[in-house]
């Protein structure tokens, strides 16, 4: 049986809870649907949590998001500009679905932080940590959206 979207953002929010990054999470959370292996896919991610590397810049569950998509629609075609476009209009919806419904597509607006990077080491993952952020949550809406999205196109 295959998972509802809302199934799929709690697999994503219990990845994220068990210590991945948020690009990690979501994108683990389709793991089984992108055919990569799954230390390959952990490892494209690594680099995108806390807003790119606490830049805090895009949302590293919102990057997993058009990394599959990436890997469900793109193309390889460097040429072909209608398949480009095709892509990014997908992007554009899924930040608008993000946006609308979490308020900012940009990590450190949906943590309340000032501009600029951070101290590149990740702070511990304690309970004081996880009742400070919302990253689960956002983790899990990132999933949902884009699992609802792509159950949409495949209608």
């Amino acid at each position: 049986m295959e998972k509802t979207p809302l199934q799929i953002g709690e697999e994503a929010k219990r990845l994220f809870l068990s210590g991945h990054n948020c690009a990690q999470a979501v994108f683990l959370a389709f793991s089984n649907s992108l055919d990569l292996p799954e230390e390959t896919a952990l490892k494209l991610c690594a680099g995108f949590g806390g807003g790119m590397g606490r830049l805090r810049e895009v949302c590293g569950a919102v990057s997993a998001m058009f990394m599959v998509l990436g890997l469900k629609y793109g193309s390889t075609d460097p040429t072909d500009r209608n398949a480009k476009a095709q892509l990014y209009a997908r992007v554009q919806e899924l930040a608008k679905r993000f946006k609308e419904e979490n308020g900012s597509i940009i990590c450190r607006e949906l943590l309340s932080l000032p501009p600029g990077p951070q101290d590149p080491t990740p702070q511990e993952r304690t309970a004081q940590y996880y009742r400070l952020r919302p990253c689960p949550d956002k983790v899990a809406s990132a999933a949902r959206i884009l699992a609802e999205y792509m159950q949409e196109q495949s209608r």
